[in-house]
């Protein structure tokens, strides 16, 4: 193989993402010439609507997807957190790269600390996951629907005059904003979305060449942890429209998983963990979300599905 095509989104972190790959891919293989082409998403293309609103999975990724089923590309380049549950016939994860660190940060004019906000404080985020955690913790904090890249969220806080906004710490860092971090917010303040932090790289199933350079720069600890998150996913479900967070741990041969599902006001909140084996690590993404189901968490599920309807 001596040429090679990415395909991306077009953002400055999604481009940040594929140029990253190829850096990577071309420290196994350096004659390899590659190129990123940019494919606009529907999530693109509709930028004044609430992600809960729209309801369709693969909001950034199906354009991606069907362009590498037409062999127009070799390799999609996600943000994993972005790809569904399921991914399209014929298509798989062929690698996850080492992953960033997945948690959410606040970003704040007045440099607030996230038990510091006055009460009453307007913070921007159009995540229902993170909105779900912070009423549960903060009911008197207004949450105002945000959307867009890191850049224009950023800027969106200081036009609006917020007192902050909620990020994934991965964008904040790999777009080089990590001096307007106010505050890490740990896991027991928001749990992170399945995948937030990672980069998958997806290819066709059955591509041998594009399957064995992707595995090459595979980072075994992060596939069987995102791969255990998506499985609890998978079980429950959940697109953007649901109050999801689930994070898994890989330590030595062992990996712990932690998933969480909330009504939309935080008023309730299913959390749990469970461990076992790293070979098995889709079987325990899949039982916590059982347990979490036989908790209670499917009445919850259903009355926001039915809402939505």
């Amino acid at each position: 193989m001596k040429h090679l095509k990415l395909g991306s989104r077009g953002s400055n972190l999604a481009l940040w993402q594929a140029n990253f790959v190829a850096s990577q891919l071309t420290r196994i293989v350096p004659d390899l010439n590659i190129e990123v082409k940019v494919i606009k998403t529907k999530g693109d293309k509709i930028l004044d609507v609430a992600l809960s609103r729209i309801g369709d999975k693969g909001l950034f990724t199906r354009e991606i997807e069907k362009e590498l089923l037409d062999g127009s590309i070799d390799m999609a380049i996600h943000s994993l957190k972005d790809l569904p549950s399921q991914l399209s016939s014929g298509l798989c994860i062929a690698a996850v790269l080492e992953r960033e660190n997945p948690g959410d940060v606040l970003i704040s004019r007045q440099g607030y600390k996230f038990y510091d906000l006055p009460e009453g404080a307007v913070i921007g985020t159009s995540s229902l996951r993170r909105i779900s955690q912070i009423r549960a913790l903060r009911p008197d904090i207004v949450l105002v629907d945000m959307r867009g890249n890191v850049e224009t969220r950023i800027k969106k806080m200081y036009e609006q005059e917020l007192d902050g906004i909620v990020l994934a710490y991965a964008g904040v860092k790999r777009l080089g904003f990590e001096e307007k971090i106010s505050d890490f917010l740990p896991h027991d303040i928001i749990l992170p979305a399945v995948g937030q932090g990672a980069i998958a790289i997806e290819v066709r199933q059955g591509d041998t060449p594009s399957l064995e350079l992707a595995g090459s720069i595979n980072h075994e600890p992060a596939y069987w942890a995102t791969s255990s998150e998506r499985s609890f996913l998978r079980v429950m479900e959940g697109g953007c429209q649901v109050p999801i967070g689930c994070y898994a741990e890989v330590r030595g041969e062992n990996i712990t998983v932690e998933g969480l599902v909330a009504s939309l006001d935080g008023s309730r909140v299913f959390r749990g963990s469970i461990q076992g084996s790293c070979q098995e690590a889709d079987l325990i993404g899949q039982q916590l979300a059982y347990d979490l189901l036989q908790k209670g968490a499917a009445s919850v599920l259903a009355e926001i599905r039915e809402a939505g309807e």
